[in-house]
C-alpha cells in the first residue's frame, strides 16, 4: 500500500525542509549588495547564453529591493531548516503561490523567461507543500489532529482553551 503524503507524515516534513535549504542557497545571492551583484552577473550571463531575453541593468532600487527580498527568505529559510514545522510548509506554500502570480505577471509583462525557472520550482513546492494539506482537511484520525494542532500552536493532547 503507498501512502499519501500529508501534514502529519515524516515525509511532508522533509519536504519542508528541501524547500528551505533550495531558498538558503538561492538567498544567499540576493542579501547583500556585493552577492547581488555576482547573482545578477550570473542571471544576466544564463539569460543570453539560453536566449531567454535580457536581464535589465542594475540601479540602486533594484538592488535594494533584491536584498530585502533576499534578507527576508533567507531569515524564513533559516526558520524552516532549523525546526521544521508542518505548518511552515502551509505558509510557505501560500507565500511561493503568491511569488508565483507576481512572477506570472512579470512573464506577461515582458521579463526575461529565465523567470521561468524560478517559477517552475516555486510553483513545484508551492503544490507540494499545500496539496497534503488540502487533502487532510476534514480527516479526524489522531496523526491529522496532530497536525492541524501545530497550526493553532499548541500539541495536540493539550487542552484547548475557549
Amino acid at each position: 500500500m503507498i501512502r499519501s503524503v500529508t501534514p502529519a507524515r515524516p515525509g511532508y516534513v522533509r519536504v519542508v525542509r528541501v524547500s528551505a535549504w533550495y531558498d538558503l542557497v538561492i538567498a544567499i545571492g540576493f542579501v547583500t549588495p556585493w552577492t547581488y551583484v555576482s547573482m545578477h552577473d550570473a542571471l544576466s550571463f544564463t539569460a543570453e547564453a539560453w536566449g531567454l531575453g535580457a536581464v535589465p541593468e542594475l540601479d540602486l532600487w533594484q538592488t535594494l529591493y533584491a536584498n530585502l527580498m533576499g534578507s527576508v527568505v533567507l531569515i524564513w529559510s533559516v526558520l524552516r531548516v532549523v525546526r521544521t514545522l508542518p505548518v511552515y510548509g502551509l505558509f510557505d506554500g501560500v507565500g511561493r503561490i503568491l511569488f508565483s502570480a507576481w512572477m506570472a505577471y512579470a512573464l506577461a509583462h515582458g521579463a526575461s523567461r529565465i523567470v521561468w525557472l524560478f517559477l517552475g520550482v516555486e510553483l513545484a513546492f508551492g503544490v507540494a507543500q499545500l496539496v497534503p494539506w488540502w487533502r487532510s482537511r476534514g480527516v479526524d484520525d489522531p496523526a491529522h489532529a496532530h497536525a492541524r494542532a501545530h497550526v493553532h500552536g499548541r500539541p495536540a493532547d493539550a487542552p484547548v482553551r475557549p
